[in-house]
């Protein structure tokens, strides 16, 4: 990419891509070649010769963007949520097929977040760790009643991470004597329970309890406006380009350890 980092945004008229045109305006190194709402087509045309499009718009639109913006020549960073292993199966087959024959370390790259908060990215890092540590794990996640996905891309995310520790670790199932009512224990993601608020006056907010006999291990964190995203939307659309194929997490451009 050039010195300056041309960057597009779809879904510029949403709260969330409202929010990444200002930022991406106001951030030295990077300038807006191109704000692309519901309804226009996403294509070499419409993204201006973009370096990088980030999409914000909704599930049902998203892989389709993502690819258009692989086939236009574009790195993506994707903050939309919906995605499940077969839709980044089939990013992961283009991004191949774009990348072969390309020079190492030049291919096209697509970095897809649950959530570009840092310290979100920082709650779910150090629950994956605590994880091994403790006997049972659940997920409360908290939003605005206007979103449309339940539960959270993020919590999602935190939990499929709790999961894999678990199994890493040699774990088994989590204690759960519950024999009715099952529809009030929240959505099973990969064994682990997570739950989901909606109620107005929210933005984004994520509780992960951790429990033994005798002690609890509560991690919180809390969004209380969306200017708290941008710096991790802003550190992706520097890192993207330099990371072909699919990332998954923005834990993963972050030095965490």
């Amino acid at each position: 990419m050039t010195d300056t980092i041309r960057v597009a945004v779809l879904g510029a008229a949403g709260r969330m891509g409202a929010q990444t045109c200002a930022a991406v305006e106001a951030a030295d190194g990077l300038e807006l070649v191109a704000r692309i709402d519901a309804g226009d087509t996403v294509d070499a045309s419409t993204l201006a010769g973009a370096d990088v499009a980030v999409d914000f718009t909704v599930p049902a639109a998203t892989e389709a963007n993502v690819h258009a913006a692989l086939d236009a020549g574009a790195h993506v960073v994707v903050g939309t949520t919906g995605w499940d292993d077969a839709s980044r199966g089939r990013v992961s087959e283009h991004l191949e097929r774009a990348n072969d024959g390309r020079p190492a370390g030049e291919g096209l790259g697509v970095l897809i977040a649950p959530n570009f908060g840092l310290s979100a990215v920082l709650a779910m890092t150090f629950a994956a760790k605590a994880a091994r540590y403790f006997e049972s794990a659940e997920v409360v996640e908290l939003h605005h009643p206007d979103k449309i996905d339940a539960p959270s891309g993020t919590a999602r995310h935190t939990a499929a991470a709790i999961a894999r520790a678990r199994t890493e670790a040699g774990l088994g199932a989590m204690p759960d004597a519950t024999e009715t009512g099952h529809e009030a224990r929240g959505a099973d993601v990969d064994g682990v329970r997570v739950h989901a608020v909606r109620l107005r006056g929210l933005v984004a907010h994520e509780e992960i309890l951790l429990g033994n006999a005798g002690e609890q291990l509560v991690i919180r964190q809390d969004s209380f406006d969306r200017a708290s995203f941008m710096p991790g939307v802003l550190l992706a659309v520097r890192e993207v380009g330099s990371r072909p194929g699919l990332t998954v997490g923005l834990e993963n451009v972050l030095d965490l350890g």
